[in-house]
């Protein structure tokens, strides 16, 4: 049903490197997050957790040393939506090429979206995807869907997928329309510790036939437009059926305003809500979209300026609570059409650390450990994914992203790992790059490179 794991673009590290990278190895003269006014510290990794830290120098000798000097020792990064195009859509990306691309911008764990062919419905098929992943380099785990083949209809099998390994559930593309439907769904994964419903929050009637937001660039193109109010009105009724089972509720790609103020205020009221936000949301708007043509265009599409600011807020005072870039590639050709006819997604696996370091941190406007919450800790939590987004610490699982926080350079098409081209980050000027990735106790990017 899928096809075998194929290698695609992977620049090898030596072969002296590889051999010793196996056992145990000393990221050395590297910089905590935690810790403000700090000396650099020595972190030992052995058998795949973090052994032991130290004083710079004084971990000499316990295996091979990798150099951390001016850089940051970060818990790895967690990319909770990304489309890695396994099963039925390889040409665009597969496992492979994806978890490679993850691992280079210091991602050491990421959740696949079903919205793939089949989609990932049935117990075989987390078991396949899962299989797949093991043998990547980052930890690659995969939602499920809430309605049998994302129709809408049928509810899934959620203890079956929970007992496989599902922690999230979602029809990601394809809003979940009906209200009963939806409330049976938080219902039904209110017993399953860790387990979470996740929206694509777009009223399908109300987006129907639309391209781009629908405000002054859709018109002045032409363009029927998807409306802001769309998203409100699916987060504002499935944060009263939250309320009204319990459940565990998450929203997808937030992108507006109208959906940041009810988020905030069922915050407030204790509901069980969690909510993300793209690099590209906080940053681009709707009128970027005729400077990147079909890589401008998504779902939800890029928003208002007006948006972008409420979810800077949002995103400052706790109401998003983690940073995603729902990955979304498509071939070139697929994508060499018309806006009106092109597929909806951008790039950005690869790159997240580095936009959302050069947005923010880099101009002073966030905390590295804001950074670090945003990116790590919450994005984990929210996944359920337990060996993840842990502080750097003895006894922690090595899953470790090492950032030159100076570190100037711009993403070509050439140098990134992804098989397309829909990147909108290609050609911008970035500050900070991963230099290290530590995954699963084995050092798996190093200075730069897939080893």
């Amino acid at each position: 049903m899928i096809p075998r794991w194929v290698k695609t673009r992977l620049i090898p590290a030596s072969s002296h490197m590889v051999d010793q990278m196996r056992d145990s190895f000393v990221i050395s003269g590297g910089l905590l997050s935690d810790k403000q006014g700090q000396d650099p510290i020595d972190v030992f990794v052995e058998g795949g957790i973090i052994a032991e830290i130290g004083p710079v120098g004084s971990l000499k000798g316990k295996g091979l040393a990798v150099d951390a000097t001016d850089a940051l020792v970060l818990p790895g990064f967690v990319d909770i939506q990304v489309h890695f195009r396994t099963p039925g859509g390889e040409e665009s990306e597969d496992i492979s090429s994806g978890a490679a691309g993850a691992a280079l911008g210091g991602v050491t764990a990421c959740v696949m979206m079903p919205n793939t062919i089949p989609t990932i419905d049935s117990v075989p098929l987390v078991k396949e995807v899962l299989a797949i992943g093991q043998r990547a380099p980052c930890e690659v785990h995969t939602s499920a869907s809430v309605t049998q083949g994302r129709e809408g209809r049928q509810l899934v099998h959620f203890e079956e997928l929970y007992e496989a390994g599902v922690r999230v559930f979602t029809d990601d593309g394809t809003v979940v329309d009906d209200a009963e439907l939806m409330e049976r769904a938080l219902a039904a994964t209110c017993d399953l510790p860790g387990s979470v419903i996740s929206q694509h929050a777009e009223h399908s009637q109300m987006v129907e036939g639309g391209v781009i937001n629908d405000g002054s660039v859709a018109r002045r193109l032409g363009l029927k437009g998807r409306p802001r109010e769309a998203e409100a009105v699916i987060v504002e009724r499935d944060l009263a059926l939250a309320e009204a089972t319990k459940g565990r509720y998450h929203v997808l790609h937030m992108s507006t305003s109208l959906a940041a103020d009810l988020v905030r205020a069922a915050k407030v009221s204790g509901v069980r809500v969690t909510a993300e936000v793209t690099p590209q949301h906080l940053i681009l708007t709707e009128e970027d979209v005729e400077r990147l043509g079909t890589s401008g265009k998504m779902n939800p599409p890029l928003r208002t300026a007006a948006d972008v600011e409420a979810l800077r807020a949002g995103l400052f005072d706790g109401t998003i609570d983690a940073v995603a870039t729902d990955h979304a590639p498509h071939s070139p050709a697929s994508k060499d059409v018309g806006l009106a006819d092109a597929p909806p997604g951008m790039l950005g696996v690869e790159t997240m650390a580095s936009v959302v370091w050069t947005e923010f941190v880099d101009t002073g406007l966030m905390s590295l450990e804001r950074f670090v919450t945003l990116l790590s800790l919450a994005p984990a939590q929210i996944a359920g994914i337990g060996s993840q987004g842990q502080p750097i610490q003895v006894g922690a699982p090595a899953n470790i992203a090492v950032f030159d926080p100076t570190m100037q350079w711009t993403a070509d098409h050439g140098s990134l790992q992804s098989k397309s081209d829909n990147n909108p980050w290609v050609g911008v000027p970035l500050v900070g790059r991963v230099r290290h990735t530590i995954c699963r106790g084995q050092l798996v990017v190093a200075d730069g490179t897939l080893t």
